[in-house]
């Protein structure tokens, strides 16, 4: 899953992201121009964002970027301590609030819990054929058979599992692997590469019928 990281406080962006990317792909904006123009070009899974930004009041970015970027989930993460912000911050769409200092784990287990909330899930370990992904240890099992996939092939397979019997297109999928389609190590085939390399991977040990390609569009999983 992506994430954005709208912190102007760069020693506590990058604790943030240094912990998060072990799990998540994290991109930071040190204020609200950068963000703006991250929204504008990427989408999101989830939004983390500082209510004391340099440039723009947190609430009022709040609004904008929900506009930029409806489908993701918002936390605020701000010093400020009064009720009205955390009521103004909930009306305005985010999904929760946490006041600084706050305990990283405890940011991962609701960014664990929104998720879970948003895709219907009742646990990390979700089935999947003949196989098993749990989403938090990031691992694929057959059985108890842990099978070895990359971190982007992971992603893939994850992303397109909680939008199962859904057709991506090939589009959406470099979006979510990559972010900006201008990132260096972003190939149109890259795509295509991940998909062959997950089938042959995955094979090896029971079917993967459910992995289906859509003719001119791109990929879906049908369970």
């Amino acid at each position: 899953m992506n994430v954005l990281i709208i912190e102007d406080e760069r020693s506590m962006a990058t604790e943030m992201e240094a912990f998060l990317k072990k799990a998540y792909r994290c991109e930071l904006a040190a204020n609200a121009a950068q963000a703006i123009i991250k929204l504008e070009d990427n989408q999101y899974d989830f939004v983390l964002l500082d209510l004391g930004l340099p440039d723009m009041d947190g609430l009022q970015l709040l609004q904008n970027a929900r506009k930029l970027c409806p489908e993701a989930a918002y936390i605020i993460l701000t010093a400020r301590g009064q009720l009205e912000d955390r009521i103004k911050g909930l009306d305005l769409g985010a999904d929760d609030y946490l006041p600084k200092p706050f305990s990283l784990l405890e940011l991962q287990s609701r960014m664990q819990a929104i998720a879970r909330r948003r895709f219907g899930l009742q646990e990390a370990l979700l089935p999947l054929g003949d196989f098993n992904l749990d989403l938090q240890k990031r691992n694929v099992y057959f059985e108890q058979i842990e099978i070895a996939l990359s971190r982007k092939e992971f992603d893939l397979l994850s992303y397109m599992l909680l939008h199962k019997n859904r057709p991506l297109t090939r589009m959406q999928l470099s979006e979510h692997i990559w972010g900006n389609l201008a990132d260096e190590d972003y190939d149109s085939n890259y795509i295509d590469v991940h998909i062959k390399n997950i089938r042959r991977k995955l094979s090896a040990y029971g079917s993967v019928e459910w992995l289906q390609t859509i003719r001119h569009v791109g990929y879906k999983i049908k369970i």
